[in-house]
């Protein structure tokens, strides 16, 4: 465990292990980052000009879950989140009527899904993109992309939990 709670990734074991390990944790990193909010702090922009929230990165690491996962490795027919197939930034654009209850919800389910999905499926297993169907992509690589999708976006997370109440670091 870090000095937070949040679970730090061992620094020996297999490399499936390892690699859910540090996808937890930059998982949990993003719920801690938006834990003890209101609404109204989690739809607060970071500085002009972007409108980047908490709120919208929560709506969109809920969709890229869901694309990643359950589309890839289930083959599901899931229709994007928050936005739509030929516009994803649409899952960072936020109203009042947007709640954090209902997107951590949406959010924690689709993560829920994503481990059921990648616990059916070998590392070296690959899959075809839905998209595009000249490109394939391993399970280890998906990891690897989550991992990084989720460190750049908790990154940002950081710096406006920052500007919301001054908290940093874990």
């Amino acid at each position: 465990m870090t000095a937070s709670g949040l679970p730090m990734p061992g620094g020996t074991g297999g490399e499936r292990e390892l690699l859910e390990q540090w996808l937890d944790l930059h998982r949990a990193t993003l719920a801690a980052k938006c834990e003890g909010l209101s609404d109204e702090q989690l739809r607060r922009t970071s500085a002009p000009p972007s409108g980047l929230t908490l709120l919208g990165l929560v709506r969109h690491l809920a969709n890229v879950e869901r694309h990643w996962f359950r589309r890839m490795w289930r083959d599901e027919d899931s229709a994007p989140l928050y936005c739509t197939e030929t516009d994803r930034t649409l899952s960072f654009v936020v109203t009042e009527a947007d709640t954090g209850a209902e997107a951590l919800a949406v959010w924690r389910r689709e993560v829920d899904r994503a481990r059921k999905a990648a616990a059916e499926r070998a590392l070296d297993e690959v899959a075809v993109h839905p998209r595009r169907t000249d490109w394939q992509t391993s399970l280890r690589w998906m990891y690897l992309h989550m991992i990084g999708e989720y460190a750049r976006h908790n990154g940002h997370a950081d710096l406006l939990r920052e500007r919301i109440d001054g908290a940093t670091g874990f």
